[in-house]
């Protein structure tokens, strides 16, 4: 796609929801299960009696956090999102670690989300059970090679399995209060058995009940995360683009915290029993349960209650569920991209991912994301419980300093706006920030006390070094600048050589000597002369008489070389001619293959690769490759363009 065609792909609030808001709104299927997961340490009566309590501090959060970035689209509407905030208003240091924390973030809720899906999935498909770090791998891929034909194609194929996850997800929580209310709702299949609590956790109270409600809370506050995307994409949406990215937040936030409740109440209402360790913790009739029994997620489980008469229903659930949580990770697809662009341009991150790539995406980083994700799923073998553990962490530092930014942003421009109007909406923007930056701090301090030693330490740790990797990155960016900047007033670089002294090297007569030596001469050097190594004596002699045999206007000369080197014979030749005349300019020419396939260039240019390395950190010379094009060259530029290129170049002949 010509880059004039870039707003052909903005997004409309309808294609946008899908695409930004697909991770919090497929939270529903798991953070239920980490809140239910925790509580159930404790035993099934702590479960049912705290974990609507606890969905509703969740929900309280959310609220906050959604109004919150609705301030910060409408002031930030670049797209550096929370980055950019911390940045302009804390300083650089707070903004790269806004912008590790992101990053990391991002690579786990692929990872996360992939798994989720997969492990739903094998509810309702027995085959999936026992492979799923291989398949989730295998659909990491699918959505990179999606994601790869650009932004807007991504968006229309993952709306309708969005839209249709949303219906069936609403219906089934209406038809399960329908039946609720008409007394004919049935228990889930884990009510019956018993849940047993682990050890340790026997009668807990005080400090240690506590201590487990802000555990569970923490797990739940997954529901949060994916909630930043919208702020890092407002580029991304058609005009207005504030307007527009704040409208669906709102949207994401009514409709995530809609399921979220009803799922919870729904789970309360038909007694699910949700363990760590079914095995061990569940009992029937006092006695485990055992290694054979299947723990399905808390979403399937509300299904076939509530679909008891109507295994379609839950069929329907298994699928759409598995459907959401894969494309949930397509949040971070267009995330980290479009972070990691920014990064780049501000020489954080390698100048190569803020490019776009012939799809007008950024190529390099969804492939990035997409081999740290997938190298994540096979290192935790794809279980939820253990990567969620790591989850979280990062988010809820970029919400914290993000909104602390905005509280910034707001007293700076409260000092010079005299309209009352506008400073009335920017002092309840403020409040709504200083809310939103108190309460993420805490969740911070939450998942920081009672997650570090289960696994959110390792996402500190890979913040921790993202965030010293950024820094030499950006220290090499401005040393490299500094070197190469030109002072005024500066004319020693611009200074002719007192002489060119050209080099030829040759390995034997050919045409790809013949014309080096051409283009040598076409120069016009001061000095020319062909050099060869002198590894065979009886070679160099035969290569020595044909060269007087055809009368080549240019003197050979062989370097001797007793331990049949090829290289150093060449630097140290090229050095002794520097030392001797320091102002001189030294140019090498190398004969070089043009080849067609990867496997000719193993078998050819060689020594020429070698070579070419060791003199280009030799001061005073240039090196310069003369290409011979084999046959098996032909087509192989086209085939490297592919084919639209290929096709408007022969055209154009």
């Amino acid at each position: 796609m010509r880059s004039d065609r870039l707003p052909e792909t903005f997004l409309p609030k309808r294609i946008a929801l899908p695409v930004f808001a697909s991770d919090p709104l497929s939270s529903v299927a798991y953070a239920p299960d980490e809140i239910l997961l925790t509580l159930g340490l404790a035993g099934g009566a702590v479960a049912l009696a705290y974990s609507w309590q606890i969905a509703l501090v969740v929900v309280a959060v959310l609220i906050i956090v959604v109004l919150s970035y609705r301030q910060n689209v409408q002031a930030y509407p670049s797209g550096g999102g929370d980055y950019e905030v911390a940045t302009v208003n804390l300083g650089p240091k707070a903004g790269l670690t806004v912008g590790s924390a992101l990053l990391v973030d991002y690579v786990l809720t692929v990872a996360v989300s992939v798994s989720a899906g997969v492990q739903n999935a094998g509810s309702a498909f027995t085959f999936v059970r026992g492979h799923e770090a291989v398949i989730a791998v295998l659909v990491i891929f699918g959505l990179t090679a999606i994601n790869l034909r650009g932004v807007r194609e991504s968006g229309i194929a993952f709306a309708i399995p969005t839209y249709l996850f949303m219906a069936t997800v609403i219906g089934m929580a209406l038809f399960g209060f329908y039946r609720e209310a008409i007394g004919t709702l049935p228990l889930a299949e884990s009510a019956p058995l018993d849940l047993a609590p682990e050890p340790g956790y026997e009668a807990l109270s005080g400090v240690a009940l506590v201590f487990l409600l802000l555990r569970a809370f923490s797990s739940g506050c997954a529901a949060l995360t994916g909630v930043e995307a919208i702020s890092n994409g407002v580029p991304a949406f058609r005009k207005p683009k504030s307007k527009n990215a704040a409208t669906t937040l709102l949207l994401m936030g009514t409709v995530s915290i809609t399921m979220l409740l009803s799922m919870v109440t729904l789970a309360r209402w038909t007694n699910i029993h949700y363990a760590e360790d079914p095995a061990t913790q569940l009992l029937r009739d006092g006695v485990p349960v055992g290694d054979d029994y299947v723990q399905d997620t808390v979403m399937g489980q509300v299904s076939k209650a509530v679909f008891s008469d109507l295994p379609a229903g839950v069929v329907l659930v298994s699928i759409v569920t598995g459907l959401i949580l894969v494309l949930a990770a397509n949040t971070a697809f267009n995330g980290f991209p479009v972070l990691g662009s920014i990064l780049a341009r501000d020489g954080f991150l390698p100048r190569q991912l803020h490019t776009r790539g012939d799809r007008l995406a950024y190529s390099n980083g969804i492939v990035i994301l997409a081999g740290a994700a997938a190298f994540l799923v096979l290192v935790y073998d794809a279980e939820v419980t253990r990567l969620i553990q790591l989850y979280i962490v990062g988010v809820f530092v970029s919400f914290t300093l993000s909104q602390t930014g905005m509280v910034r942003h707001w007293n700076r421009h409260l000092r010079l706006e005299r309209n009352p109007a506008m400073r009335t909406r920017m002092l309840r923007s403020r409040v709504i920030n200083a809310v939103g930056a108190l309460m993420s701090g805490t969740v911070l301090l939450v998942v920081l006390v009672t997650k570090f030693i289960h696994g959110a330490g390792f996402a500190i740790a890979a913040m921790a070094v993202l965030y010293v990797v950024m820094t030499r990155i950006r220290r090499h960016y401005d040393a490299v600048r500094d070197e190469l900047a030109v002072s005024e007033g500066d004319t020693k670089h611009q200074l002719l050589p007192s002489r060119v002294h050209a080099i030829v090297l040759v390995a034997k007569i050919h045409k790809p000597t013949l014309r080096a030596l051409a283009y040598a001469r076409a120069t016009r050097p001061s000095i020319l002369e062909a050099l060869t190594v002198d590894v065979d004596p009886d070679e160099t002699r035969a290569l020595q008489a044909e060269w007087d045999r055809r009368d080549l206007p240019v003197p050979l000369k062989a370097l001797d070389s007793p331990f049949r080197e090829i290289t150093r014979p060449v630097v140290d030749y090229v050095k002794s001619i520097r030392s001797g005349s320091p102002r001189d300019l030294v140019v090498v020419y190398i004969p070089q293959y043009v080849v067609g396939h990867w496997w000719e260039q193993v078998l050819h240019n060689q020594s020429a690769l070698r070579l070419r390395t060791r003199l280009l950190f030799t001061p005073g010379v240039m090196v310069s490759s003369v290409p011979w094009q084999l046959a098996s060259s032909e087509g192989a530029e086209d085939r490297m363009d592919g084919p639209v290129a290929g096709d408007v170049r022969r055209g154009e002949g």
